[in-house]
């Protein structure tokens, strides 16, 4: 069995909605290039058109 790694030693990428950071996730792993949004909530936003301050 692999080490564990710390959540810090994660690559990560900044949100293209709210603008906050977010590490890597093992669901993303065969998808990491392509994610460009840290959940659900900012794609659906980005997608109405919504703030990109991520308020409201």
């Amino acid at each position: 069995m692999p080490p564990m790694r710390r959540k810090g030693d994660l690559p990560t990428k900044i949100c293209a909605q709210c603008g906050l950071p977010f590490a890597w996730r093992k669901k993303w792993e065969r998808v990491w290039d392509e994610v460009r949004y840290c959940s659900d909530r900012c794609r659906r936003e980005a997608k109405r058109g919504g703030p990109k301050d991520g308020k409201g």
